[in-house]
């Protein structure tokens, strides 16, 4: 796979029992190519036995703030990728990673902000958070969820912070274990007090989804709600059968706007718009090439396509005509796409 370089780690920081922080060294021939935003991630490409998986990690390290780049990493019970690095990773060692993606980033970090985490989702808000904080002259309200509070990660900087910016910053921990499952109706009232700000959200599917409902009960308009949604990479890609793909185009023409410029490509049958762009040399963004980070997204203008596999857009997404280059194939004999 295109695209990676290979990069030092520098340091290996245990964050909790079960968490830890990978730094890494960034030489100054890649600088530019991995310079990235607050709430960004890399897609690491880990070994793992005999097995090579691709896996996302938000990056905790917050641009102007930090030397190099840092990914922290949260064990996941069984997981091959999350295991690996975090028992066979040493300083000097070496990883091949793409360059920063992701569109869970503010447009600036100005005004007002309400976060919420949850778990090993502190990660990209944490960094969103230290950027408004340094950067913005707004309030931050941060509503962090976990099991107890030996999950939680950041617990010293996050005290530090609030130590810092005490009229600025305020968090709120909820423990599992001591508290159950926050409600929306229990998130809403933690919100309250920035319900006009924008919501970044990252953690656990259902306590995004209660989250979500906890905004939208204090009506703050759905634009202003953003999500980061990341699940295990498959290992491999298997090409779906014609029955799975209905009303396939032997040919398609394919008509792409990206960056102010426009292409038309030909697509072949069971290949993606991503594959067609790239074989036609067209630069169009993309990380993980498994459906489930959304820096490939582009939003169909006119045609059809179907979506191989989807971790990525929610219900809300795809009623807009987003769609997954990556994993979007054409079903019409002629398709209009464009990236943001």
């Amino acid at each position: 796979m295109s695209g990676f370089h290979t990069l030092r780690v520098a340091a290996l920081t245990a964050e909790t029992a079960d968490a830890c922080s990978i730094h890494f060294d960034i030489a100054p021939a890649l600088a530019a190519t991995f310079a990235y935003r607050p709430g960004q991630f890399l897609t690491l490409r880990v070994q793992a036995g005999d097995q090579t998986l691709l896996r996302c990690y938000s990056m905790s390290s917050t641009p102007g703030l930090d030397a190099g780049l840092r990914v922290t990493v949260k064990r996941v019970a069984g997981g091959r990728g999350s295991n690996a690095l975090c028992d066979t990773l040493r300083a000097g060692d070496s990883i091949d990673a793409m360059p920063p993606s992701g569109l869970f980033c503010p447009p600036d970090v100005a005004g007002d902000f309400l976060l919420f985490a949850g778990g090993s989702g502190i990660t990209p808000v944490f960094s969103i958070l230290r950027a408004a904080l340094a950067q913005g002259t707004g309030k931050v309200r941060l509503i962090y969820a976990n099991r107890d509070a030996a999950a939680v990660i950041f617990a010293d900087a996050l005290t530090a912070l609030q130590v810092q910016y005490p009229t600025r910053l305020q968090v709120v921990h909820w423990l599992d274990a001591t508290q159950g499952f926050a409600s929306a109706a229990q998130l809403a009232e933690l919100a309250a007090p920035l319900r006009h700000a924008p919501a970044y959200i990252c953690g656990p599917a259902p306590f995004m989804d209660m989250a979500v409902q906890a905004l939208q009960s204090l009506g703050l308009a759905p634009e202003h709600i953003h999500l980061e949604r990341f699940t295990a990479t498959p290992q491999t890609k298997a090409l779906p059968s014609a029955a799975d793909l209905p009303e396939l185009m032997n040919d398609a023409q394919v008509h792409i706007e990206l960056d102010g410029q426009r292409y038309q490509i030909d697509c072949g049958p069971n290949e993606t718009l991503l594959e067609a762009a790239l074989r036609h040399k067209v630069a169009a963004p993309f990380s993980c090439q498994a459906g489930m980070c959304a820096s490939c997204m582009c939003q169909v203008t006119e045609g059809a396509v179907h979506l191989r596999h989807n971790d990525a857009l929610d219900a809300k997404d795809l009623a807009r005509a987003w769609t997954l280059s990556c994993q979007a194939v054409p079903r019409s004999a002629v398709l209009r796409v464009k990236f943001p």
